[in-house]
């Protein structure tokens, strides 16, 4: 059964930062967009970026753009999320997975989903 791994979750103070990382086999990221969503107790999951497979288009969600880059280094299989400026509205389990066909934002156009890492942002 074939899964992403997110991880680098942690606790941080309001206005801190994060760098989450997303590993995954070659044989199901290659050539293929990558994208983060995250899911909050009691809320629907989340889309938060999406990047392609050459790394050179990205997209973000409304409540993140400006305060999140998205990148890949595809020699190492990995996807990493830099968080900024951190709120505690972005506490949440972040995930990845592998984008497989329709809307980027879609969490419905993804496969391979992972077992998320937990960020937790205090006020």
């Amino acid at each position: 059964h074939v899964q992403l791994q997110a991880f680098g979750g942690g606790s941080v103070q309001a206005g801190g930062f994060l760098r989450l990382s997303c590993t995954a086999p070659k044989r199901t990221s290659s050539n293929s967009a990558v994208g983060w969503f995250r899911q909050a107790p009691g809320k629907e999951r989340e889309f938060v970026a999406a990047i392609n497979w050459r790394g050179s288009n990205t997209y973000y969600g409304d409540a993140v753009k400006g305060r999140v880059t998205i990148s890949r280094d595809n020699a190492k299989s990995t996807v990493y999320l830099q968080m900024n400026s951190l709120e505690p509205e972005d506490t949440a389990v972040y995930y990845c997975a592998v984008h497989v066909a329709g809307t980027y934002s879609d969490a419905s156009s993804y496969r391979y989903w992972g077992q998320g890492t937990l960020v937790t942002v205090s006020s």
